[in-house]
């Protein structure tokens, strides 16, 4: 190993990012192997990833609760459907009574990490504090938790005349903590759960909201509780509770995933029948609320408590469905000539990838490039050893996916740390018919189809967006199945050897 400087620290291992995920791995780490050291290392300045990013109106989670809450810490509210700033303080106070906090450097971000063969070892430079002072981490395993979208990059559709808008322009990523609507015109473009979260909580004190879409989205309204939910866990344990709900939810959700695929016409007709009664409007629906897909072609949006058909019906917000042309002085010019005026315009129009936190990875020195790598049960890389990555269900909550690949990956450490091997490798044996890992309509993953490494039909290389069959695979899976076990010192020439005798 190289020779240790002032700005070198060396852990067992070290894990990337402080949101759902990292905190669910460093949770199942040190519940698995707790003599082990570990780093978590989060860019941000305090706890909680996603949910320390995004601070516009009405942010929540379009899951319930219970399954993305982690199956070890119950959740104790009473809502369902929960705030951002609920979940934030859930993690945090998490992450400091397990300990965790401890472990966790802010502002410090992975700039890239080279694993070397002849050491078992990854070297991962960080940039810290305000000024970027750069450092190095070695690490014996290394976990990305960092998540697969740009935090300070979102998608930007380049809309012509941007600069000849008068009003205020805001992105939800970057919301200002003093922007005033009250009375004002908002439009909101975009149709997605951010726009379907913004829309009824402007609308409380906004003159109008105006919700512009290109494209309907299917949006199905849920109760902010689980009635049955909070019955359960007034019965029983905390924990067990928790579990229980968590199990229900996740079936529940599981069967309605699976009856939009099977029966894709009858639960588009069963969601218009309940928009129509939400809205009261067989005209508007057919309009704004009947997408030209089938359901989960792209993400089904939650509408809590049906508050998004509540402002329309009230009439405190609407919704425009059409094609933009250009931005002018006093709002939004489409296509066909007409301008949706506002004084302020939000573009919640969607996410721009980047996977590993946008880090430079090599191994001996060759750049891996991500889109050319199998991804091993949606947790490693081809070719790349003793790495992990983590990433969620698209319809299911995050944290059914991330703590399954925890667990995993806890399991693959603590094999490498009680045998003789120290280099564990994903190994794909030929080039299969493959398609990108995330596997949906949706235009953030479409645009990063290039960057995404390869799944292929079947295990241990594959991902399925069944939680029943991606769960009994990942939770059973065999550890010599795609994955090479190596000792550093069967590659080193002995002494001997090295000095030409």
């Amino acid at each position: 190993m190289a020779d240790h400087t002032p700005d070198t620290r060396s852990v067992d291992v070290l894990i990337v990012g402080a949101g759902l995920s990292g905190i669910g791995m460093a949770y199942r780490l040190q519940e698995r192997l707790p003599h082990l050291s570990y780093a978590l290392v989060e860019a941000r300045d305090a706890i909680g990833g996603t949910w320390d990013l995004f601070r516009y109106p009405g942010v929540r989670s379009d899951s319930d609760i219970f399954t993305l809450a982690f199956p070890f810490r119950p959740w104790s509210g009473d809502d369902s459907i929960v705030q951002g700033d609920d979940i934030r303080d859930y993690l945090e106070d998490t992450a400091r009574e397990s300990g965790i906090l401890a472990h966790t450097r802010f502002s410090t971000r992975v700039v890239a990490a080279d694993w070397s063969s002849e050491d078992a070892r990854w070297r991962v430079r960080v940039a810290t504090g305000p000024d970027s002072h750069e450092e190095t981490y070695e690490a014996r395993f290394v976990s990305f938790c960092s998540g697969y979208y740009d935090y300070e990059q979102p998608y930007d559709p380049g809309f012509a005349g941007v600069d000849d808008f008068e009003g205020t322009l805001v992105h939800p990523q970057f919301w200002p903590d003093d922007l005033d609507y009250a009375g004002k015109k908002v439009v909101v473009i975009g149709s997605g759960a951010t726009a379907i979260t913004i829309v009824p909580a402007m609308a409380q004190d906004a003159g109008h909201v105006t919700m512009l879409q290109r494209t309907p989205t299917y949006v199905l309204a849920q109760p902010k509780q689980d009635v049955i939910g909070n019955a359960i866990r007034k019965v029983l344990p905390a924990r067990s509770g928790h579990l229980t709900v968590r199990a229900k939810n996740t079936a529940l959700q599981w069967g309605l995933y699976q009856a939009c695929r099977r029966l894709p016409d009858q639960m588009a007709s069963l969601f218009r029948k309940g928009a129509v009664a939400a809205v009261g409007s067989e005209e508007i629906v057919d309009a704004h609320f009947t997408p030209p897909y089938a359901p989960w072609d792209q993400r089904l949006c939650i509408s809590p408590g049906g508050d998004l058909f509540e402002v329309v019906r009230e009439g405190t917000a609407s919704v425009v469905t059409a094609h933009i042309d250009r931005f002018v002085e006093n709002g939004v010019r489409l296509t066909d000539g007409r301008v949706v005026e506002a004084d302020i315009v939000v573009t919640a129009t969607g996410l721009s990838l980047k996977l590993l936190g946008g880090a430079a990875l090599s191994v001996d020195g060759a750049p891996v490039d991500l889109s050319q790598r199998y991804a091993y049960r949606a947790t490693m890389l081809s070719g790349v050893p003793n790495l992990s990555f983590c990433i969620g269900y698209i319809n299911l909550s995050w944290t059914m996916r991330s703590d399954m690949t925890a667990r995993l990956v806890s399991r693959i450490i603590e094999r490498l740390d009680r045998s003789g091997d120290d280099t564990v490798t994903p190994v794909m044996d030929g080039t299969p018919a493959s398609r990108p890992l995330f596997d949906m309509d949706s235009g953030y993953i479409r645009r990063g189809e290039h960057l995404q490494p390869r799944a292929v039909a079947s295990y241990p290389w594959a991902m399925k967006q069944n939680v029943v069959v991606d769960a009994w695979h990942t939770n059973h899976a065999g550890l010599d199945d795609g994955l090479a076990w190596t000792s550093s010192r069967t590659r080193r020439p002995s002494s001997r050897a090295a000095a030409g005798e």
